[in-house]
């Protein structure tokens, strides 16, 4: 395979995958959801709210989160107290997180001139603890059926609770998703941007669920609720796709709205993109079990959607790449390709610099896409490196790290910051390519045997003079469930009886290894490395073998490697001393400098790739 075809192959691919995104997943899930809809399970539901009983209503605590509202606490007060709804039946806390401005003031006066029949609380923390850490502490204190979150400047109608209440007549509903309307948008794109959401929602409701829930307004039960992550970005997803997630409803109620206040201004609309693409990176490794086969509506809806979103700005780049590539190789037809992609992008960059009313809508259509592109594969990349700080979030605790400054070990700091990079890059590429093939290679390994469709396993990382690092990896089953029952840890060989006939074809191409991809991401792995091995085989081949364990001295293990490619299954000792000569090897040329790192990693990734196409997988 010539590289002029490899990179033809890899834009055909990043262009398919970008327009399926934005074009044929909306197209096809709208069919999807209009052929489901008539066949969907109908909930309880009366003529109008204001039917129900008094006895009838879920108990709710309304929380507001606020941090430097002083624009917008005193109407939203204003609007707490016109809610309709039993006073002994509801609680309302405003929840302020160490604000610097005159919020608490403006908030205090506000509920005194309230005139609400119920009681609104005002709670300061006088210390900004970070959005989660006030939401955590006021869901577990509240002692209510029904949680609904609330932003300080997303404002609702008075009889929304009980819209939201008949939802929850439903015992298997355990979420509320109502939507989110904003009159004051930056622009034309923005606009769009908004109609678009609200459709997508509806047509992902009625095939599944509700891709998460806007963080303007949403109901949840109390009791289906566990404490996020402290460093959750997005916790409008999180919280109510884990509710989902663990086997409960979610509902996508368009007649309930939240109305957003507040007028978009360009700056920070930037950042607020920026804080979401960290987000929905963070949701697509977190958040991979949505993607369960055995759910396939489920897994549709999250990998086309929310799944693809962080990964097809790198797309974009890539197919950019890949282009110029065939350009400079001299093809006329990627030489003009080039231009007019380069033509495009300079003229979204200077359409998002003018006044709104002075852009035409495809322009501002063709701005908003590109800029928030810019900024999810920013916002991306920060998580990725383990260095996401948001406004009014906690620094991120853990995560890989992209300059891991002061790590013990012989490889030069430019080769570990050049090949996190080159493994960021990579892997999302990779997890683009798992969300098309997840699907059919889940149901492939179902049909034939029982058993989990992921394989974890317990390997050996990085090494250091003070640690070994260990951690769990990622695979599609390729073997019979509890292969090693009877026998113990044994060497997977050729012919391997364990090895379902699924499992083979999947080890031939190395598909079974898509899932690594998300190893690489959270920093466990590289794309290019030792063999990861199991803790077991390591302490025997230890004793057997010098400098067994010296291999991943400074280095990640890696999805594929110089002795993955040039060497077969190890079925002796002898075979696995000839692998270990293969990854010392590696160890010395990445050691050396970042050009021969980069020169060895690329004929190795190249040598990949023949392998694979060649149906030679060790």
């Amino acid at each position: 395979m010539s590289a002029g075809y490899f990179f033809e192959t890899l834009l055909v691919l990043c262009i398919a995958a970008v327009a399926y995104h934005h074009v044929g997943y909306p197209v096809l899930l709208r069919t999807l959801a209009r052929q489901a809809s008539p066949r969907a399970p109908t909930q309880p539901r009366l003529a109008e709210p204001s039917d129900l009983r008094q006895e009838q209503l879920p108990s709710i605590t309304i929380i507001v989160p606020a941090f430097n509202e002083q624009d917008v606490i005193a109407l939203k007060v204003e609007n707490l107290a016109r809610i309709n709804y039993p006073a002994d039946r509801l609680a309302v806390v405003i929840a302020l997180d160490g604000c610097t401005d005159a919020t608490l003031a403006i908030a205090e006066a506000a509920v005194a001139r309230a005139t609400a029949g119920f009681s609104i609380r005002i709670v300061d923390h006088p210390v900004n603890r970070g959005k989660i850490a006030v939401l955590n502490e006021h869901i577990a204190a509240a002692r209510t059926d029904i949680v609904a979150l609330n932003d300080a400047s997303g404002m609702i109608a008075p009889d929304a609770l009980h819209q939201a209440a008949v939802h929850f007549l439903d015992a298997r509903v355990g979420v509320v998703c109502p939507t989110y309307d904003h009159p004051h948008v930056g622009s034309e794109g923005e606009a769009a941007y908004w109609r678009m959401q609200t459709r997508i929602k509806t047509y992902e409701a009625a095939l599944a669920a509700p891709m998460g829930a806007h963080g303007a307004l949403y109901f949840f039960r109390r009791a289906l609720w566990q404490p996020l992550p402290m460093d959750t970005i997005n916790d409008d997803f999180v919280l109510p796709m884990r509710i989902v997630e663990a086997g409960h409803r979610a509902v996508y109620d368009p007649t309930i709205v939240a109305t957003e206040v507040e007028a978009t201004l360009a700056e920070a609309e930037f950042r607020r993109r920026v804080r979401i693409g960290a987000g929905n990176m963070q949701q697509l490794v977190r958040m991979i079990g949505l993607a369960d086969p055995r759910s396939p509506a489920m897994a549709f809806v999250f990998l086309s959607g929310k799944g693809m979103r962080p990964i097809v700005p790198f797309l974009i780049l890539l197919a950019l790449i890949s282009t110029a590539v065939l350009a400079i190789a001299g093809q006329t037809l990627f030489q003009y390709a080039l231009a007019l992609q380069c033509m495009g992008f300079a003229v979204a960059a200077a359409t998002s610099r003018l006044e709104p009313e002075r852009v035409p809508r495809p322009l501002a259509w063709l701005s908003y896409l590109v800029v928030g592109h810019t900024a999810s594969a920013l916002g991306a990349m920060a998580f990725l490196a383990g260095r996401w700080q948001g406004p009014w979030a906690p620094s991120a605790a853990g995560g890989a790290s992209l300059l891991p400054a002061g790590e013990p070990g012989p490889v030069p700091q430019s080769v570990v910051v050049g090949k996190r990079m080159f493994d960021i890059i990579a892997a999302v590429f990779g997890l683009g390519l798992m969300a098309i093939l997840w699907v059919p290679i889940a149901v492939a390994i179902r049909l034939e045997s029982r058993g989990p469709i992921l394989f974890r396993q317990r390997r050996v990382g990085r090494s250091t003079p003070e640690a070994t690092y260990l951690f769990e990896l990622w695979k599609f089953r390729s073997m019979f469930q509890d292969a090693e029952k009877l026998t113990g840890p044994v060497c997977a060989g050729e012919n391997d009886p364990r090895i379902t006939r699924v499992g083979a074809f999947l080890r031939k191409t190395r598909l079974d290894e898509l899932p690594q991809f998300v190893n690489v991401l959270k920093g466990d792995m590289s794309m290019i490395g030792p063999r990861p091995e199991r803790p077991y085989f390591v302490r025997k081949l230890h004793e057997e073998l010098p400098f067994y364990s010296d291999r991943t001295t400074g280095l990640k293990p890696g999805m594929t490697g110089l002795a993955q490619d040039s060497q077969s299954y190890a079925q002796s000792v002898a075979d696995v001393s000839r692998k270990v000569a293969y990854d010392h090897a590696y160890a010395l040329r990445v050691c050396t400098s970042l050009r021969g790192w980069l020169k060895t990693d690329i004929e190795i990734a190249w040598k990949t790739i023949v392998v694979v196409f060649q149906r030679t997988g060790q």
